[in-house]
């Protein structure tokens, strides 16, 4: 069975950046339980991936995005960001260095034509190769805190071990694979990319994603879709781009200046160095209601009657049985603590700004000390 058959019988589909994918298989919030107790598989297969390779692979990659990649040695990987020179995010992605003057590059399904483009575009002048890799090479994501005791157990090559934000090479089910070690959920997770699996031979991808649910049903696994997908990164406080993000914020904004280097070059140094030096416009918050109500894309946020700002993505989570969302208020009024309200609908519904991740990291996630 190919895996889209596998979805097309098991999932609820919905169409994302072209693709026809699983919003669930047995529920949303079943599934994002299994992610925090135990160990779930996402089918990512649809996001973009490239490889950049020569001699000024490391520089080229150095110039259009925000962290330092000079700094990473092999087998590792980095968060960064693609900024405009206005300072505006581009996208976020992940940087990983395979080899001397050979990198891998994962980036937002949503953006693989546009951040391709950009790629292409701004490659004049280094001797930097990029392949666009995204529709032979598959990619599933293993997370949960049970994730590394199955990965120990689908491959000899010590997977498990991988440190975070490390990659290294393996086999599952007869099968090249490259495995990372990051997460787009909060927990401790890997990213399993099956080699040789191109879309219109996925039987290679088949195999592996059958050989990763036979081993994991001892600990519980579930396939989950991209309901479960938001929530818990939403659960966790990261952001998705297109919602929480855009070319009309930048990286302070979103308090994502950790990945910003400024000491070296990039596309949009000059205009965030100026960020930098005169503040941010807005600042990212999370914020949780004090009932079960759910703050939804594009409500207003305020502060005795005033408008403060904007709500980008909520939720109801599982773990707090509360709404949580995320929004950008003015800087002035995002400390943590601050009463506020959200126009939700014709009703004003109080609320509290909080620091993210939104659970217990005593108790869910990657470094929780409890299991």
């Amino acid at each position: 069975m190919q895996i889209q058959a596998f979805h097309d019988k098991n999932g609820h589909l919905t169409e994302f950046a072209g693709f026809n994918l699983p919003l669930w298989f047995k529920g949303i919030i079943p599934e994002s339980l299994a992610v925090r107790n135990a160990v779930g598989i996402f089918d990512v297969s649809h996001m973009g991936r490239a490889l950049v390779r020569g001699r000024d692979s490391q520089r080229f990659l150095d110039y259009i995005t925000t962290n330092d990649v000079s700094s990473l040695t092999n087998s590792s990987g980095q968060y960064s960001l693609l900024c405009t020179p206005f300072g505006g995010i581009k996208d976020d992605l992940l940087v990983f260095k395979l080899q001397p003057d050979r990198y891998l590059i994962v980036y937002n399904a949503a953006n693989r034509a546009e951040d391709y483009e950009w790629f292409s575009s701004t490659r004049e002048g280094f001797d930097a190769e990029v392949e666009d890799i995204s529709d032979a090479v598959a990619m599933f994501a293993v997370q949960g805190p049970k994730a590394a005791t199955l990965m120990t157990k689908l491959s000899n090559a010590q997977l498990g071990d991988l440190p975070r934000f490390a990659c290294n090479w393996g086999e599952i089910a007869g099968s090249k694979v490259l495995v990372s070690r990051t997460g787009y959920t909060g927990e401790d997770g890997f990213e399993v990319y099956v080699w040789d699996a191109h879309i219109g031979n996925a039987l290679n991808a088949q195999k592996v994603w059958d050989r990763i649910l036979e081993e994991g049903r001892p600990v519980g696994i579930e396939p989950c879709g991209l309901g479960a997908r938001d929530l818990l990164r939403l659960e966790a406080g990261l952001c998705l781009y297109g919602t929480d993000m855009d070319e009309n914020t930048n990286p302070f904004e979103a308090r994502l200046g950790f990945v910003v280097k400024l000491g070296k070059d990039f596309i949009g140094r000059s205009s965030l160095l100026e960020v930098k030096e005169k503040g941010p416009r807005k600042l990212r918050v999370g914020l949780v209601t004090e009932n079960r109500m759910i703050p939804r894309h594009g409500f207003s946020v305020l502060l005795k009657e005033e408008e403060i700002g904007q709500v980008t993505s909520g939720t109801l989570s599982p773990l707090l049985d509360k709404g949580i969302a995320m929004a950008y208020v003015t800087p002035q009024n995002a400390s943590q603590g601050n009463v506020v309200k959200v126009r939700i609908r014709e009703r004003l519904e109080e609320a509290i700004l909080v620091k993210t991740p939104f659970y217990d990291t005593n108790k869910y996630g990657y470094s929780r000390r409890t299991q």
